[in-house]
């Protein structure tokens, strides 16, 4: 129970990957303190049925994190019941599928911008904002941004039906506040990022877009990906416990968990005879 005396924030707990990781830490020992939002309520109660069953010392909030005065009400709240937070693991993201939601040109879709950017990035600035001076209060605290290979690749390429505009320009902003954050926190805090591609429950399998894929798109995808499959939370979930618990001497650095998709399957040739033979 190496975190027995360790309180760790973990935003969208409610969803398989913040599940997970929320789970890593609690197995060894951390307290957790979990923000929720009233868009997933079956989710949120099972989530607090999952924690309760496993023992977990947990405290559920809801909270709009994109909201200033209620992120600052949640921190108020985790100073008033601990008076320190050690982790921040800044995982919380909303993002149209073009696929799913098509243009932002239609009518359905007049907030869509504003929820992408709101949510991905401002929601993150809110939660490090107000959670600055309590982990630097630690004194050997970390802070991990998730975000996603949208910020690279844009609506392009075999992922394209799964990447909107705001979306991944959002997550283009994360590695922004990644390394300036790094600076700002430093030496008391570490702050590193996660760059995920494609995982089931996050844009790959059992999501909406996946499933309305052509067999062809999904094998594109998978054509791509060197590791030729998608990921699962608990990948996620591991290197996050790294970077937080372990990785002592790394700040300011953004690690790709993409199975390779980025890097890309082409073939590598053979070198030839060349002409000084």
């Amino acid at each position: 129970m190496e975190l027995s005396d360790r309180v760790a924030l973990i935003p969208g707990a409610s969803r398989p990957i913040g599940r997970a990781i929320a789970d890593i830490f609690g197995r060894n020992g951390a307290t957790l303190i979990l923000p929720f939002y009233k868009d997933w309520p079956d989710s949120t109660v099972e989530m607090k049925r999952h924690f309760n069953r496993a023992g977990y010392d947990f405290l559920s909030i809801e909270c709009d994190l994109t909201r200033e005065d209620e992120t600052e009400t949640l921190l108020a709240q985790v100073e008033s019941n601990y008076g320190v937070l050690h982790y921040l693991i800044n995982n919380i993201e909303r993002g149209g599928m073009p696929i799913v939601h098509g243009s932002y040109e239609l009518e359905i879709n007049q907030d869509q911008w504003d929820l992408e950017f709101n949510t991905t990035l401002k929601a993150k600035w809110n939660l490090f904002n107000n959670s600055l001076r309590l982990l630097k209060k630690s004194n050997r605290g970390a802070v991990i941004n998730i975000s996603s290979i949208a910020g690279l690749t844009g609506r392009s390429g075999p992922v394209a039906p799964l990447f909107n505009d705001g979306y991944s320009a959002a997550n283009c902003g994360i590695s922004s506040f990644t390394r300036q954050w790094a600076k700002e926190a430093a030496p008391e805090i570490r702050v590193n990022e996660i760059m995920l591609g494609l995982f089931k429950t996050r844009h790959g399998e059992e999501t909406r877009g996946w499933s309305l894929l052509s067999s062809e798109q999904k094998e594109a995808i998978i054509n791509r990906t060197l590791m030729a499959r998608t990921g699962n939370p608990e990948e996620v979930a591991e290197l996050a416990y790294f970077l937080a618990a372990k990785a002592d001497y790394m700040s300011g650095s953004t690690i790709v968990l993409d199975g390779g998709y980025l890097v890309g399957a082409e073939d590598v040739k053979p070198i030839g005879e060349g002409i000084l033979g």
